[in-house]
Formats: C-alpha cells, sequence, structure tokens
C-alpha cells in the first residue's frame, strides 16, 4: 500500500493532508481502513456497463465532494459502511465475478485507491479477468490517477460544472471544472477510445455522466460543448434525467430549482443539443428514473 499517499493524505484535489494512518480524518472523513456500504449485481447503470447480467458494484462509503442534492446522503456524508480488509475486499471482487458481473464497478473510490488498488492485484492473481470501473464523482487528482496507471480498465466520471461558481455552491468545490478536466485527459490518455464486445459491453474506455439539474439545462449544454471540443467522439457520454430532491434540500440549498424534478421540456432541451453537436456515443434515459426506488439499499450486503 502506497502510504505516502495517505499518510499525509493527497488523494484528491483537496490535498486535506489528513495523517490517516494515525487515526486523523480529512473533508472526506475516510479513516485508515476501506470501508463500503453494499457489494452486489446492479442492473441500473448504462447499458454498456451493466448489460445483461448486471455490473458488480461496490459502493464505498464517505465522499469527497458535498453536493447538496446527493442521493447518497447515508454513505457520502454520513459515512455508513462496514471495515473491510484488502483481502476481503479481494474476495468480494471475485464472489462478484463468479455471480456472472461484466466488471467490477468501484463507486467512489478515490479515497481508498491505494488499499483498492491493492485489492485488485491480489484478485487479478487470483483469476479476476473482468473489467475494472472506476466510477467517479469526476473530482480527481491527474496527478494521482497517473500514479495508477494501469490500474482500471474504464473509467465512469461525473462531468457536473463547467461553472466554478455553481461548483462552489452546489459541491463545495469550486475548483471542479479544472480539476475534472484534466482528470479526464488523463483518464482518456489510459485508455483510449472505448473498446466495445459483440454483446454491447464496454471493456475499456472513458464514459461521462451528467445528471441534468433542474433549472440548469444552460450548464448541462456547456457542459456538453465542452465534452465536443475537447474529447470529440473518443468518449462515450450520458445524460441523466434521474435527478430527486431529497428531504431538507430546502435548508441545505437556496435555488428554488432543486427542491423539484427535471422537466421533460428541459431533458429533451439537452438532448437535441447533443444531437445538434454530433455526439455520437450518447445514452440517453427514456421515460422517469427518479424517485427513491432508484437509489439501492444500502444495507451492507455482500461486505
Amino acid at each position: 500500500m502506497n502510504e505516502e499517499l495517505v499518510n499525509p493524505c493527497r488523494l484528491c484535489p483537496r490535498k486535506c493532508g489528513a495523517r490517516r494512518l494515525e487515526g486523523e480524518t480529512g473533508f472526506c472523513g475516510a479513516r485508515d481502513a476501506v470501508t463500503a456500504a453494499r457489494a452486489a449485481l446492479h442492473f441500473w447503470e448504462e447499458p454498456c456497463i451493466s448489460g445483461t447480467r448486471g455490473s458488480g458494484a461496490v459502493f464505498f462509503s464517505n465522499c469527497n465532494l458535498r453536493c447538496v442534492f446527493c442521493q447518497n446522503d447515508r454513505i457520502s456524508r454520513e459515512g455508513f459502511g462496514l471495515e473491510v480488509s484488502t483481502e476481503k475486499l479481494a474476495q468480494i471482487f471475485l464472489s462478484l465475478a463468479s455471480q456472472g458481473a461484466h466488471n467490477i464497478n468501484l463507486v467512489t473510490a478515490v479515497h481508498y485507491l491505494p488499499w483498492v488498488a491493492e485489492a485488485l492485484k491480489k484478485a487479478r492473481e487470483s483469476g479476476l479477468i473482468i473489467p475494472a470501473v472506476y466510477n467517479s464523482g469526476g473530482y480527481e487528482s491527474a496527478e494521482i490517477l497517473k500514479a495508477f496507471r494501469g490500474t482500471f480498465d474504464i473509467y465512469m466520471p461525473d462531468l457536473k460544472y463547467v461553472s466554478r461558481e455553481l461548483a462552489a455552491s452546489l459541491s463545495a468545490a469550486g475548483d471542479y471544472p479544472r480539476e475534472a478536466v484534466a482528470a479526464i485527459d488523463e483518464m482518456l490518455d489510459q485508455t483510449g477510445p472505448a473498446v466495445i464486445d459483440g454483446e454491447g459491453i464496454m471493456k475499456s474506455g472513458v464514459l461521462i455522466r451528467h445528471l441534468v439539474l433542474p433549472g440548469h439545462t444552460r450548464e448541462a449544454i456547456s457542459v456538453l460543448r465542452l465534452i465536443r471540443e475537447r474529447w470529440g467522439n473518443d468518449v462515450h457520454v450520458s445524460l441523466l434525467n434521474q435527478y430527486t430532491p431529497m428531504p431538507g434540500i430546502e435548508q441545505r440549498c437556496t435555488d428554488p430549482n432543486l427542491s423539484r424534478r427535471l422537466t421533460a421540456r428541459e431533458y429533451d432541451k439537452v438532448v437535441n443539443e447533443a444531437i445538434r453537436l454530433g455526439l455520437e456515443n450518447v445514452f440517453i434515459q427514456e421515460g422517469s428514473a427518479s424517485g427513491a426506488d432508484f437509489i439501492p439499499e444500502f444495507d451492507g450486503e455482500g461486505i
């Protein structure tokens, strides 16, 4: 395990300096051991990730962002989860593969990168052959990702904002746009354009997600234009319409739009811009995918 990256901690752009191996916790709240809240087959990702057999999703606890609209507060902010050793984590990966998972889907793992990389190495030495997906909020350090080059086959980052002001007010990370763009540059440099097999399953590549927020279609369109100008069709894009206002959002945020769901008209406006821009590899959600039914049950299953 790469101790100098976590003691003091500099795994993410905050570089908070917490001496985690000595018991300190930083902004994200992560300690000196991996904590995870769920490990199970997940069927609600994009078709090239979930396929027909599901994605082997491991949901890690804690987060380096503070999104006021987060749907996973129980694990991201409150830190619910169970501690797991690297040996046990490797066994979890192998168990998910034995259940038929198309890939190992590492959800919000930035603050556990050294441990996760070690667990993947152990699992691969024991026969794991399916791709590893780095599923990220996008607030990543390109320098750190470079240090783990060769660890992940697929990167699935969010690109939440191009506006520093919006990133600061909604996720407490004003430098998010700069850091996310640099990180995606590094991700694409590592994987190259996507490789899709005969079943339509991604084997390597970058899939950028953007959650369209109600009242913020202009921001979503700016994100799409950035993607088109910087990475073109070398990346896949997923436009999400599943924004769900969580209880207490009115107290955490002064933006009244975030107290409602996205309208079909708003989403269609963003989709039409993706078409106009000539983005070819775009996933679009049909119907509504919002609501508590689409939020996984974080109950320690599989950990």
